[in-house]
């Protein structure tokens, strides 16, 4: 089988009022990619956001406002084609390393997932940072597995890997799409990458977002050890990943 190239990449995001940020990470998506990836954007916005998507070629597909991840599950879903990155709109992530992404689904790896953390993140706020380092301890601590960053929004997979899994969360999202593979032994590996200020206003509420995503990790790390699911606990929070 000859590798992957751009022609089978879609990079995917959720985005909610980042008129601000969108036109310039779409540009960079254009840009590293030659124009070859296609961009999906699963839009909750009320403000310039969808339209300008639109003029700069993204498909957008417009749902009520339900959280981060019921936008970026639709996203992952959506594309045809057999290589999904996952990123966010606020212009945080270096699009510039998705050949690297790339390069490493073609080396074998079914996740390639980018760690923030590693490198300092110095851009983020620390409080952020700091429960960064919580989440990847306690979702280590889970699996039996170091891990550095669960919350990232950078993120390269195999489609037929996101289709095979029911995916059951909203704030933590983020971390159940590297949990769950890793619990389920497929390949998976972290690339450190940079991550910039973010353009825009946050629409996270740290403490109310973190609570949602440690108990997301809790609910994802036992389920997938006692190999059932915990029906007896929700997840209906609507808040933002940090």
């Amino acid at each position: 089988m000859s590798d992957f190239t751009f022609d089978d990449v879609a990079v995917v995001m959720g985005t909610y009022n980042e008129e601000k940020a969108i036109g310039g990470v779409l540009a960079d998506i254009e840009r590293v990619s030659g124009g070859r990836a296609e961009v999906v954007c699963v839009d909750g916005s009320d403000d310039r956001t969808p339209d300008i998507a639109r003029g700069m070629g993204a498909r957008v597909i417009e749902q009520e406002p339900q959280g981060y991840g019921v936008a970026v599950r639709e996203a992952v879903l959506t594309p045809d084609r057999p290589v999904i990155v996952t990123t966010d709109c606020d212009d945080t992530y270096p699009m510039e390393r998705l050949s690297d992404f790339l390069d490493r689904v073609n080396a074998g790896y079914d996740v390639v997932s980018g760690d923030r953390i590693t490198p300092g993140a110095e851009t983020m706020p620390r409080l952020n940072r700091l429960g960064n380092r919580v989440f990847a301890g306690l979702a280590s601590l889970l699996l039996g597995r170091r891990l550095h960053d669960v919350t990232t929004g950078m993120r390269a997979y195999r489609r037929d890997l996101l289709h095979r899994i029911d995916w059951t969360e909203n704030t933590g999202l983020s971390a159940e799409l590297l949990m769950r593979p890793v619990a389920r032994n497929y390949q998976v590996t972290e690339v450190p990458i940079d991550y910039d200020e973010r353009a825009g206003e946050t629409k996270l509420d740290p403490v109310r977002g973190g609570a949602a995503i440690a108990k997301s990790i809790l609910r994802i790390g036992i389920e997938e050890r006692l190999g059932t699911s915990l029906d007896s606990v929700t997840t209906t929070d609507t808040v933002e990943r940090t």
